[in-house]
């Protein structure tokens, strides 16, 4: 079982939303009626008790996505990578401390209106009073209309990860696009992961479990990368190199000796050699695949020796 279940993330409303339950849960929960001929005190505790109703629920639903969201500080270097990768760190920090700054803001808001609330003279008084900090409340969640839809993307997106245990027995499937990686674990897993005669059909890690030995592997099957250098990669061939880099696995290179795949065996060799380094303190094993089509003893002379070489 993965240690961070994103799946369990609760929906991040929108700014309008979040109005709109919060004023109605104020409304519901709290007394609605208050009379003139009441003693000036009950009628200040009447609006006073709404302000800090408003105020503790705000508080409690941004605290609420400000603890689920995972925080990169905490979670396993891989993750940390990968969501680096994918939305940008800056950007998700951001955001977090966005809300979090608004949170306080709210807190302020609702602390000043209740002291000031205490010289309200007459049930006119109190009542403009409630109403303004209630208005500034909502004036600063609507402010939050942008971070608290990229945080939904997020949370969307973060669900639909795979499941991935950056601390159980690994093998990790690497390679040029199209060289049979996504076959391969469909053969060896229970995983049914899109195969298609064309590059880059796997654009995401997916995840397949598999038993030897009485033992349980977990088989990661990642992204094509290409020959080329770091700064050039794409955020699909970025999740490969992510995975690579962090997660404590046997590494399994796929090779396409027949070269159907549009690339060379020179090229697939100088990849392998490029993103070596990725392979340190990894067991590591190369895989000639589709030997159907052409053998390694069919091979030239000059391909056998390169391929002894670089293997």
């Amino acid at each position: 079982m993965s240690l961070y279940n994103f799946k369990k993330i609760t929906v991040v409303p929108s700014s309008k939303d979040f109005i709109d339950i919060t004023l109605s849960k104020t409304q519901r929960k709290t007394p609605t009626v208050v009379h003139k001929s009441y003693h000036i005190s009950r009628i200040r505790s009447f609006y006073v008790r709404k302000v800090k109703f408003t105020q503790q629920n705000y508080h409690d639903r941004l605290a609420t996505i400000l603890t689920e969201f995972p925080k990169l500080e905490d979670v396993h270097p891989f993750y940390a990578d990968l969501m680096n990768v994918l939305y940008d760190k800056d950007h998700y920090k951001l955001a977090l401390g966005q809300l979090n700054t608004a949170k306080h803001l709210i807190d302020n808001v609702g602390r000043d209106y209740v002291r000031l609330m205490k010289y309200g003279d007459s049930l006119y008084r109190c009542k403009m009073l409630k109403r303004a900090a209630l208005g500034r409340m909502c004036t600063i969640m609507k402010r939050q209309k942008q971070t608290l839809e990229y945080l939904e993307e997020v949370r969307q997106h973060m669900s639909r990860l795979p499941s991935i245990d950056p601390n159980t027995r690994t093998i990790l499937i690497s390679g040029f696009p199209n060289v049979g990686k996504s076959s391969f674990i469909n053969k060896i897993t229970r995983a049914e992961v899109e195969v298609q005669p064309y590059a880059f059909t796997t654009k995401s890690l997916f995840v397949g479990h598999m038993d030897y030995r009485y033992l349980r592997w977990q088989v990661i099957d990642t992204p094509g990368i290409l020959d080329q250098p770091l700064e050039n990669r794409n955020t699909i061939e970025m999740l490969s190199v992510t995975a690579l880099a962090h997660l404590r696995s046997a590494v399994v290179y796929v090779m396409d000796i027949s070269e159907q795949c549009g690339e060379s065996l020179e090229s697939q060799l100088s990849l392998f050699n490029n993103i070596r380094p990725l392979f340190n303190n990894k067991p590591l094993f190369v895989m000639a695949n589709k030997i159907d089509v052409l053998s390694k003893d069919d091979l030239s002379d000059e391909h056998k020796k390169l391929f002894e070489d670089g293997a």
